[in-house]
């Protein structure tokens, strides 16, 4: 009988992800040339469990390229070695490398090898180097192995590399765009670039907003080949990127390809030997190093399981005990019934809805997670990017333990990582900058979570210059969003950072300023059934104010109306209800119809001629208008009839029969009939596609 290891892979991967937490948090912690016994030894304690359970399932390239960082941080610890900079950030690189190899393993993909040989080399003279001498420089050595001097020497000569660069083909919705790399390497040298459209599909077929190109480029240049990396370190995740030395002045460098392909070759038969020995490990043998594509996937990334702490276990168990007590008391009035006792009956119905309010709550709070695990990487990203930026900055978390379900934190990841590089890249000043405005040369960066009613809500708050205004509004002249002379609100002006292809970057670089962020950032919270606002203060600082709802499995919902057809309305989404006549309601010729709402107009949707339903012969044609907001636009629903509120269940349309427009689910009311959940922000879609949502409109609905 062939032993199933699946079960235990996912537990080791699981707690090797949590150990390179602890890792890179502790490293990020670290003081340099003080050695923090504590922190050194939980880093070490981490790094040395995944080691060995790694040697335990025959993950020999994990558990050796672990044993060099293990052995550093031993040294750390007996007080041979001193807390440098080099040393952290070359255990830093190293954190960063073991977890790309458990996750290629974990997707049965090869390693990166030529990355993992050149760091083993750092390692290795890491290791060999006294204190004295612990600043690290690299060469390229006899054997082949490369390793990048951080600094270029002068005078050097130019260097050719070949650079395959496939991104994913959702890249865009992160905010990142292929076109800004190109831009930045043509700083660095000569390039020609080769454009594979292989895989672009028919125009019917064509998403506008995938990308299916990738791209070969030839790059002469005098720069290392980590400065080259640079270039591509924030879409690392998003795209497979392979760079290859070709040789100084177009030779083709052989002893070098020479040593990267032996060190690739090496990398390989190392991890394929330990899935030989297991048996059931991620297979990897029949793929060769050159032709193994990453997984264009981002599901890999989200966690399959949650873990619980036992507390909410024990509540789970008692309120299902009781249930069940509950349970047998009704059925005992089914067996024997007597009309005398149907108080009794009565009360059973109502302690049994109380217990399954409980038991539902209670089951919910197994999917919350504290926001954490996501403020988590942020240390990390800030200490990266203020030294590329040449910024000081001081990061500042509070209300980490605040709990969101499960699947809200793994979407609310990336828009969190644009929102944080904005702030850095273009909210907080130079240091000379702010010291010249009285201000300390160490910006703060202020991120925080709580709980607002059913909401969570995060703020990302600087107290670099603000948004620039004047800027704003000459952007958005250049675009058309406004008119020359124009008078705008504040809050007008700052909303304008929201629209598709708005950026007042002067210089694009590859942290922001694309203009194809900010937009998608807006987009992607309102998917999640949540909105965000700015406030800017000129000379003080910038607040972005992000509210979600705790979960997407259940909503608190109204419920309509319309003809025979029940519908659900989210009440997080209803500002008020308005009873009018059809005489009120006016037709604008190309642009639908509206209602003079306190001396505006909004757009009206008709549900029942959204959805095909047929009105009761008793219905007048128009009842009532639920008022409706969301990206900071309000319209009105007309609806015949309002019904209960009440807690629901969303069900999923897309899983059980396919996408449908302007629904965002279903659930089944007490009575076994479903109910649609209105989809507000494709109501809304659908109403900018018929004209019936302007920009003064939307400009109003953003001020009211």
């Amino acid at each position: 009988m062939e032993l199933d290891l699946t079960e235990i892979y996912e537990v080791f991967f699981e707690e090797s992800a949590e150990g390179l937490e602890v890792m890179e948090s502790g490293l990020l912690g670290l003081d340099l040339g003080a050695a923090d016994l504590e922190i050194i030894n939980n880093i070490f304690r981490a790094a040395h469990s995944i080691k060995g359970g790694a040697g335990t399932f025959g993950f020999q390239g994990i558990s050796g390229f672990t044993h060099g960082v293990e052995t550093i941080l031993d040294q750390m610890r007996d007080g041979d070695r001193d807390v440098t900079e080099d040393a952290v950030q070359l255990l830093l690189e190293s954190v960063d490398c073991i977890g790309s190899m458990l996750q290629n393993l974990k997707n049965g993909e090869p390693d990166d090898a030529p990355v993992r040989a050149a760091l083993d080399v750092r390692i290795k003279e890491m290791l060999e180097k006294s204190n004295a001498g612990s600043a690290t420089t690299t060469e390229e050595k006899s054997d082949g192995n490369v390793v990048e001097p951080e600094v270029s020497a002068a005078g050097t000569s130019t260097q050719r590399y070949k650079i395959s660069f496939d991104p994913q083909p959702d890249i865009l919705n992160s905010g990142n765009d292929p076109l800004v790399i190109f831009r930045e390497l043509s700083q660095l040298g000569s390039y020609s670039v080769n454009v594979n459209a292989g895989d672009l599909p028919s125009l019917q077929e064509l998403d506008p907003e995938d990308i299916h190109l990738t791209w070969e480029i030839i790059l002469e240049t005098s720069e290392s080949e980590s400065s080259v990396e640079s270039h591509f370190e924030w879409v690392a995740s998003e795209a497979e990127i392979a760079i290859e030395l070709l040789g100084a002045e177009g030779a083709e460098g052989a002893e070098g390809a020479e040593g990267a392909e032996g060190a690739e070759s090496n990398q390989i038969k190392d991890g394929n030997a330990g899935q030989q020995d297991t048996g059931a490990a991620p297979a990897q043998s029949n793929k060769s190093a050159g032709a193994a594509p990453k997984p264009k996937k981002k599901a890999s990334s989200e966690s399959s399981s949650i873990r619980v702490g036992i507390d909410k276990v024990d509540s789970l168990l008692n309120l299902v005990g009781e249930l069940v007590i509950t349970q047998s008391m009704l059925r005992r009035f089914g067996e024997f019934y007597d009309p005398n006792v149907i108080d009794e009956l009565r009360d059973g119905l109502i302690q049994l809805e109380r217990h399954t309010r409980e038991l539902q709550e209670s089951a919910m709070q197994i999917r919350m997670l504290p926001i954490n695990s996501s403020f988590n990487r942020f240390p990390r990203l800030v200490r990266d990017l203020s030294n590329t930026l040449g910024k000081k900055i001081n990061l500042v978390v509070s209300g980490e333990q605040t709990e969101v379900d499960k699947t809200v934190l793994e979407k609310l990841s990336d828009p969190l990582v644009h929102l944080v590089r904005n702030s850095l890249d273009h909210g907080i000043e130079m240091p000379d900058v702010r010291v010249a405005n009285g201000k300390d040369e160490t910006g703060t960066l202020h991120l925080s979570a709580a709980h607002e009613g059913g909401n969570v809500v995060i703020k990302v708050e600087d107290d670099g210059a603000g948004l620039n205004r004047e800027r704003i509004m000459t952007k958005a002249v250049e675009k058309g969003l406004v008119t020359t002379g124009e008078n705008l609100s504040d809050e007008r002006i700052d909303n304008l950072i929201f629209h598709p292809g708005f950026s007042t970057a002067e210089v694009v670089s590859d942290v922001s300023g694309r203009g194809v962020g900010m937009d998608v950032v807006r987009r992607n919270i309102i998917d999640l059934g949540g909105q965000i606002r700015v406030q800017s203060f000129p000379g003080r600082g910038t607040s972005l104010r992000i509210s979600l709802p705790l979960t997407l499995a259940i909503l608190d919902g109204q419920l309509v109306r319309v003809g025979e057809e029940t519908y659900v309305i989210s009440l997080l989404s209803i500002v008020e209800t308005v009873q009018v006549k059809a005489e009120q309601i006016k037709t604008v010729s190309g642009s639908g119809e509206v209602y003079l709402l306190r001396e505006r107009y909004i757009p009206v949707a008709r549900a029942a001629g959204q959805f095909g339903v047929q009105q009761k012969p008793e219905d007048k044609p128009a009842d009532l208008l639920v008022i409706v907001e969301t990206e900071n636009i309000r319209f009105g629903i007309l609806v015949n009839e309002l019904l209960e509120q009440q807690q629901i269940v969303i069900k999923s349309i897309e899983k059980n029969y396919k996408k449908v427009d302007g629904l965002t689910g279903a659930t089944i009311l007490g009575d076994g009939r479903v109910a649609l959940i209105l989809d507000i922000p494709g109501l809304l879609q659908n109403l900018r596609n018929n004209g019936a949502v302007t920009q003064e409109e939307q400009d109003f609905a953003v001020a009211a």
